[in-house]
C-alpha cells in the first residue's frame, strides 16, 4: 500500500505532467475550515476565561506600541487574538524554528521576554504596558517560555527566575495547577516537568512536604485498581463523586514528561518490543504506579487507542454527538512515544498527521495557526520525517511566514510548498482513504502515462519494419517482458509491499 507521502507525490506529478497547477492559497490568508473541527492549540488544561483576567490582559495594544494592522503585536507569531495563548504559541514557534536552525527576529524573542513578570512567571498574554497580575500568571505559559529560552540559549537570568517561580508554586502533593493556588492537574504538572527537565532539574529533587514532581504526576495516573482498559492512562483532574476516567490530551501530554522528555524532542534508545501495560495480578496495593513503570503504561494505553481509532486519537467537543480527530493529542502522543523509546509505534500516527493535519495548521479562521504548525514541525522531526515536505507542505516556511521575518530563513525545501493546500491530505475521517483531489491527481498521472506509452508504441510501429512470420513468437515474448519489467509493475508492487512493514524513515 502506498504511503500518504507517496500518493501525494503521485498526484502532484500527474498535475505537473498535465500542465496544470492548483491556485495558490496564501499561507496567512484565512481559508475555509477543514471538514472536521480542529481542536484548540491553546493549553488543554486552561480553565474557562476569568473575567478579571481578561480585563487585566486585554488584547488591545496601547497607543505607541508597535502592532500589526489587525492589532496583534508586531513581534508575535500568528494573527489571532493572543489573549489566551500568546506566550504558548510564541514559545512553541521559537522552539520549532530554533530546532530547524532558523534564527528568529530580535522582535520575536524580545516580545516573549517582555511578557515575563517581575516575580518570574508569565501570563498567557498581557498587552504592552499592562502591569502583571499574579492571578493571571500560569504554569503552562511559564514552562513553555522556559523551554523556548533554553533552546535559544543566552537567557539564563529570565530562565532561572522562571524556574524559581515554578518551584515556589508547587502544590503540597507535588503537582502544579494552571494558575497558582488551584488544585493540580495532569496537563499542567506534565508541562511544568518538561520545563524543569529542559534546564536539567531532576523532578525527584523538586519537592514540597516530601512529595516530588514525579509524585505529583503519579496522582493522576490510573493504576491497577481501575479496569484493565484504563490502566496507564491519565485523568485530567480527580473530582469528588465523579468516577475516574482516562483523558486523551492529559494522557498524551503526560507521556512526554513521564518519559523524562521536553521540547524539542530527541530520540532515545529504542526499546525492544511494544510498550507494556502494567502487570496487575491482584497482589498490588491500590495506589499510583511507580515512576519507573509510568511511561510504559501510558504508552501502552495510547498505542491501544491509536490502533483502535485509525492511528489517530479522537475527542468529543462539548455538545457534539460524535468524536472527531484530535490533531493536538495525536501529535503529543508521537512526541511522547519517541521520547519513551518507542518510535516504531509512532510511525503510523505521524504518517496520519502528514496526510491530514494541514488544515489544522494552515486553514484556521485566522490563517496559519503558529502553535499547531510548530507542534507539527516538532512532531515531524521527532518521527524522522521531513518538516519541509510534511504531506506536501513546507511547515517550516509556513511557520516562519506567520511572524516577523527571521534573521536567517529556512534552509531547505521549496518555499512555494507552503502555499499548496497539502498535496497529501486524505479524508479527515480515514487513515488511508482517498479524497477527490487524490483521485484527480492519480487519474491525471495514469492518463498522461498511458498516453505517452501509446504514443511511443505508435511511433515504434511506424518506424520498425514488419516482423517476419517466423519471429512472431519471439516478438510476443519480448512484448511481455517489456510490459513486466519496464513498467515496473511487478517490481514496484513488491517493493511497496515490503516497505510498508518498515518505519517511514527507512522506506
Amino acid at each position: 500500500m502506498l504511503t500518504a507521502a507517496r500518493l501525494g507525490a503521485a498526484a502532484l506529478t500527474g498535475a505537473l505532467l498535465a500542465g496544470t497547477a492548483a491556485a495558490p492559497a496564501l499561507a496567512d490568508t484565512a481559508t475555509p475550515a477543514a471538514p472536521s473541527a480542529a481542536p484548540s492549540t491553546a493549553p488543554a488544561s486552561a480553565p474557562s476565561a476569568d473575567p478579571s483576567a481578561a480585563a487585566a490582559s486585554g488584547s488591545a495594544t496601547p497607543s505607541g506600541s508597535p502592532s500589526t494592522s489587525s492589532g496583534v503585536p508586531a513581534g508575535l507569531y500568528g494573527k489571532g487574538d493572543p489573549q489566551y495563548d500568546g506566550v504558548w504559541r510564541q514559545s512553541l514557534a521559537l522552539i520549532a524554528l530554533q530546532q530547524e536552525k532558523v534564527e528568529p527576529a530580535d522582535a520575536a524573542v524580545q516580545w516573549l521576554l517582555d511578557q515575563q513578570c517581575e516575580d518570574g512567571g508569565w501570563p498567557s498574554y498581557r498587552a504592552a504596558g499592562t502591569p502583571c497580575t499574579p492571578a493571571t500568571e500560569d504554569t503552562n505559559a511559564t514552562s513553555l517560555a522556559v523551554q523556548a529560552l533554553t533552546a535559544l540559549g543566552g537567557h539564563q537570568q529570565p530562565v532561572t527566575r522562571a524556574t524559581d517561580w515554578l518551584r515556589a508554586h508547587q502544590n503540597p502533593d507535588g503537582s502544579w495547577a494552571y494558575n497558582p493556588g488551584s488544585p493540580g492537574d495532569a496537563n499542567s504538572t506534565a508541562v511544568v516537568l518538561n520545563g524543569l527537565l529542559a534546564v536539567g532539574l531532576d523532578p525527584a529533587g523538586v519537592a514540597v512536604d516530601g512529595h516530588t514532581g514525579w509524585d505529583g504526576l503519579a496522582t493522576f495516573q490510573l493504576g491497577c485498581a481501575t479496569p484493565a482498559d484504563q490502566r496507564g492512562a491519565f485523568l485530567y483532574q480527580p473530582a469528588a463523586g465523579v468516577p475516574a476516567a482516562p483523558d486523551t490530551i492529559a494522557s498524551a501530554q503526560s507521556l512526554l514528561a513521564a518519559a523524562g522528555g521536553h521540547l524539542p524532542v530527541t530520540a532515545t534508545d529504542r526499546k525492544d518490543g511494544p510498550p507494556k501495560a502494567p502487570a496487575c495480578d491482584g497482589a498490588q496495593t491500590p495506589g499510583p504506579l511507580a515512576h519507573a513503570d509510568s511511561a510504559e503504561a501510558d504508552a501502552a494505553w495510547l498505542t491501544g487507542r491509536l490502533a483502535a481509532d485509525g492511528q489517530r486519537l479522537l475527542a468529543k467537543t462539548p455538545g457534539a454527538d460524535t468524536a472527531t480527530p484530535d490533531y493536538n493529542s495525536t501529535a503529543w502522543t508521537v512526541l511522547g512515544l519517541v521520547a519513551a523509546g518507542h518510535p516504531a509505534e509512532a510511525v503510523e500516527a505521524a504518517d496520519w498527521l502528514a496526510g491530514n493535519a494541514y488544515p489544522w495548521a494552515a486553514q484556521g479562521k485566522n490563517g496559519t495557526d503558529p502553535a499547531a504548525t510548530a507542534t507539527l514541525v516538532l512532531t515531524a522531526r521527532a518521527a524522522k520525517l521531513d518538516p519541509y515536505n510534511f504531506g506536501g507542505a513546507n511547515l517550516v516556511q509556513l511557520l516562519a511566514d506567520s511572524g516577523p521575518k527571521p534573521k536567517t530563513g529556512p534552509a531547505g525545501g521549496d518555499p512555494q510548498a507552503t502555499r499548496a493546500p497539502g498535496s497529501a491530505i486524505t479524508e479527515p475521517d480515514e487513515n488511508s482513504g482517498f479524497s477527490a483531489g487524490w483521485l484527480i491527481g492519480v487519474g491525471l498521472l495514469v492518463g498522461v502515462g498511458a498516453g505517452l506509452l501509446l504514443s511511443l508504441n505508435r511511433r515504434h510501429k511506424n518506424a520498425a519494419p514488419a516482423p517476419a512470420p517466423e519471429t512472431g513468437a519471439e516478438t510476443g515474448a519480448g512484448t511481455s517482458n517489456t510490459g513486466t519489467s519496464d513498467t515496473g509493475t511487478s517490481d514496484t508492487g513488491t517493493s511497496d509491499t515490503d516497505a510498508d512493514g518498515r518505519p517511514e524513515q527507512d522506506r
